[in-house]
């Protein structure tokens, strides 16, 4: 049980501290980049040396926070959001910069919806303050740091000695995400001794949907059991063979009793609420694209509270809590065995060693907001990356903790990409660097994934030539821009487009398309520079940016499209028939598309039992667990798209198992 739970009040009430303590860590090894602090002699009279300082803090991406000040008083704000959501965190900046202001301080209110970016500016506001009173050294600002090879993703393990309190559990769980707080319910369910931390002020969020086999409620519509020996063997296709195909097993037996874990939170906390097993005509996906699509998709409707806040609510009604505000720095080890971590609070600094007798189960995510760790690990991922739709969060913090203990880490890469990243004409996939010297992608599309660019419309790249088969899974157009220019694409189509993703009938969380054409092309009747109609393919054509040869061969490119509409056969790149769709009825549409990067699935190996094996001997590590996004051994490559719900439900089902083992629970 949580013996310390850290409210949203005191943690932004100490945001401010905690942010002291990043900065003196930051700041330690800048060596020549910083300027000496101001000696009492150079100081005012007053609270602060007055000028104007800078400095970084931590949002979805690196945001700078300058602040101008006289001997007595904050005079001037300006907030560099250049990599934040632009209708969430920049939208904010205006009312961030008057609170600051206002409370000459930084200690203030988080803005509603933009948590992360309110947390950056007082963390970054917090440094200034500390610069201006002499506290710290000066913060330089510049893209110095941004010019050399980026350091190595793996950096060295901390040594911390200072630590402030003990807490004693016999599991913890890191990480309040699907994996962590499935395995915190079930643990509460059980009645276990066991704490849960997580770094943020609230559980992270979760989505309807996820897969499990051979449920109940699939089994009860009727639906005859998956073929499991086929569904091995397409998880086999996916990973070229390279996975754990032990661990398939795991989730294969153990995530019915899963989802009747699930349904039981749903009962208690969203009892209206309608459960949708995709399965009969809804899951079909022809045979002659040879891709299996098996009824295990579970999607449930939308509720006031997500699945894992009714998780949360859970187990604070069984008498546990979650301590939000508390992040890991490291494992710690006994011998070979795992003990425990150091921990620290993020609202006052303060380091916490945390004592776990029967385990520590990390549930930390994957590392999709770690460009460092992107562009060394997955370097084709992050090269036909535009959009960002991951949690800013998930930085590998708890992969590089297990790798330093001496966890074995899956070796390649296997990001889950959907080729619904939409960008402006010209625009490339991959990072673009920030004036603040951090790293984004580069699209600034202000809203959710392009669910549209999915469907397999004609797509070409910026010479205007169709360069491949547009049908197939998610990440598979994507990754087909690899060596086009830009990495991007455009995909165009005309007036029967709600005809033609009827007859498309792609399957998984792309059929939204299907289901709303309409809200989709509302899209393009907004000027918005993302989406653009015609009344002619040469007026679509000077919309989408060609010019001269390349709109030549556009236009040519669209009439020989056409050719194969008509041919009902497309002897150029083997599309099947009813995948083709004509440009003749106008109006035209066309928009420019990269990659949008959900999560990485890259994580430390992990048995069937959930326990994280040893980089040395391959050997299960005593005392250590993982689940979720930051396990690896289940993907490998890619995401198998057309399993739609596999990772969430992967990451349930091993959080789940991982308690199980850990608390020696035989079920």
């Amino acid at each position: 049980m949580s013996k310390k739970e850290l409210s949203r009040r005191d943690f932004l009430k100490g945001a401010a501290g905690a942010a002291g303590v990043a900065a003196l860590g930051m700041l330690a090894g800048c060596n020549g980049d910083s300027e000496p602090t101001p000696t009492p002699e150079q100081k005012s009279e007053g609270i602060y040396t007055p000028g104007t300082y800078s400095a970084r803090g931590k949002g979805m991406s690196e945001l700078v926070v300058t602040m101008t000040f006289s001997a007595d008083a904050i005079t001037d704000v300006v907030l560099n959001l250049e990599g934040e959501t632009p209708n969430i965190g920049q939208a904010a900046a205006e009312e961030l910069k008057t609170a600051l202001m206002e409370k000459q301080g930084a200690e203030i209110d988080a803005v509603s919806g933009a948590t992360l970016t309110s947390r950056g500016v007082m963390e970054a506001a917090a440094k200034c303050i500390q610069q201006a009173k002499g506290e710290i050294p000066v913060e330089v600002i510049g893209g110095d740091a941004a010019e050399g090879a980026p350091a190595n993703w793996l950096g060295r393990e901390p040594e911390i000695t200072n630590i402030a309190e003990t807490w004693d559990t016999d599991i913890l769980i890191v990480g309040a995400g699907n994996a962590g707080c499935a395995a915190g319910a079930y643990a509460a369910k059980n009645k276990l001794n066991f704490r849960l931390i997580e770094k943020m002020d609230s559980v992270c969020t979760a989505r309807g949907w996820y897969a499990a086999v051979d449920s109940a409620d699939a089994l009860a519509l009727g639906e005859k059991p998956v073929d499991r020996a086929r569904l091995r063997q397409e998880l086999k296709r996916f990973s070229s063979g390279k996975c754990n195909q032990n661990a398939w097993t795991t989730w294969i037996n153990e995530s019915a009793d899963m989802q009747a874990f699930v349904k039981e939170i749903y009962a208690a906390y969203a009892p209206d609420c309608k459960l949708t097993v995709t399965v009969g005509d809804e899951a079909s996906w022809p045979e002659d694209e040879g891709f299996f699509f098996p009824a295990i998709e579970h999607t449930w409707g939308r509720t006031e509270m997500s699945r894992n806040q009714m998780f949360q609510k859970y187990m604070e009604d069984a008498g546990y809590s979650i301590d939000f505000g508390v992040s890991l720095v490291k494992l710690e080890k006994s011998g070979d065995k795992v003990t425990g971590v150091i921990a620290k609070n993020e609202a006052t600094g303060a380091y916490i060693r945390i004592n776990a007798k029967n385990g520590v189960i990390m549930a930390t995510g994957g590392y999709p907001a770690n460009p460092d760790m992107m562009e060394q690990l997955d370097p084709l991922g992050t090269s036909v990356v535009s959009y960002k739709y991951y949690a800013a969060q998930d930085d590998g913090q708890g992969i590089k903790a297990g790798v330093w203990a001496g966890a074995a880490m899956q070796k390649e890469p296997a990001p889950m990409i959907f080729d619904r990243g939409i960008v402006t004409p010209g625009t490339d996939s991959g990072y673009v660097t920030l004036s603040t010297g951090g790293k984004a992608f580069a699209s600034t599309w202000p809203k959710n994934q392009f669910n549209l660019g999915t469907q397999p419309f004609l797509k070409v790249n910026r010479r205007g030539e169709r360069f491949t088969n547009e049908s197939g899974t998610y990440d598979m157009m994507s990754y087909a821009a690899t060596n086009q220019p830009g990495g991007v694409y455009c995909s165009v189509f005309d007036a029967g487009m709600p005809e033609d993703v009827v007859r498309f009938h792609t399957v998984g969380c792309s059929a939204s398309t299907r289901k709303n054409p309409e809200g989709q092309l509302k899209n393009f009747d907004e000027d918005n520079g993302f989406c653009f109609k015609a009344d002619t393919l040469e007026e679509l054509a000077d919309k989408l940016g060609f010019t001269g040869k390349d709109k030549e061969t556009f236009l040519a490119t669209c009439a020989r499209y056409n050719e194969l509409y008509d041919m009902q056969e497309d002897v150029d790149f083997g599309k099947p028939a009813y995948k083709l769709s004509a440009l003749k009825t106008a109006p035209f549409y066309g928009f420019w598309m990269g990659g949008s990067l959900l999560t990485t699935e890259q994580g430390l190996l992990v048995d069937p039992e959930a326990r994280v094996l040893n980089a040395g001997t391959n050997e299960p590590m005593e005392g250590l667990f993982a689940a979720g996004d930051c396990s690896g051994g289940f993907f490998v490559n890619n995401y198998p798209c057309l399993l739609p719900g596999i990772a969430c439900g992967r990451s349930m089902t091993f959080g789940i198992k991982a308690v199980k083992v850990a608390a020696g629970i035989d079920e």
